[in-house]
């Protein structure tokens, strides 16, 4: 690992000098240059001073970086019942995200869960078929290329009114499905 250059992208992601962290760090510009360049090596006591400046604990500047995953193919997806439909889960263990994605297939005539009121939005985009939005006392039609958005605090629901299966990607936030 090289500490210097971990230094210093620390540094300048909390918008500092080498000058202004050497200032609170009581040490000087040159002996920060020298730990940016691995031409020097701090002290135990001296890195954690500087850490505690740069707001880290040695723990976390010493932890590896996991990639992370962001790129998920059909392998990763899986399915579950969605009233007379389907549910084709996008992401896996999204329940810990802010969103959650799926895709929405039912068949002709067939129609979702109801939905019941919760805090947070729904946004739906028509990928096939025709469809109609049941919300609240309300419905509302659409069609392939057409997209809606739902507050969450009515209850709603989607049925398929068109002559084949409708496909949505359906996201929630915050995730609930």
């Amino acid at each position: 690992m090289e500490i210097g250059s971990k230094i210093k992208e620390l540094r300048l992601q909390r918008g500092l000098t080498q000058e202004e962290l050497a200032s609170r760090c009581e040490l000087t510009k040159g002996y920060i240059s020298q730990l940016e360049n691995d031409i020097a090596s701090p002290s135990i006591a001296t890195l954690k001073d500087i850490l505690n400046i740069l707001g880290v604990s040695l723990h976390e500047f010493f932890a590896e970086e996991k990639e992370e995953k962001i790129v998920f193919s059909r392998q990763d997806f899986f399915e579950s019942e969605n009233g007379d439909g389907k549910n084709i889960w996008l992401i896996p263990n999204s329940q810990k995200n802010e969103m959650e994605p799926i895709i929405l297939i039912l068949k002709e005539g067939g129609s979702s869960e109801t939905r019941l009121p919760f805090e947070g939005e729904e946004f739906g985009y028509v990928l096939e078929g025709k469809i109609c939005i049941e919300f609240g006392k309300y419905k509302q039609v659409a069609g392939k290329g057409n997209a809606f958005y739902i507050d969450g605090k009515k209850e709603h629901k989607i049925t398929n009114i068109g002559k084949t299966k409708s496909k949505i990607l359906w996201v929630t936030t915050p995730s609930n499905f």
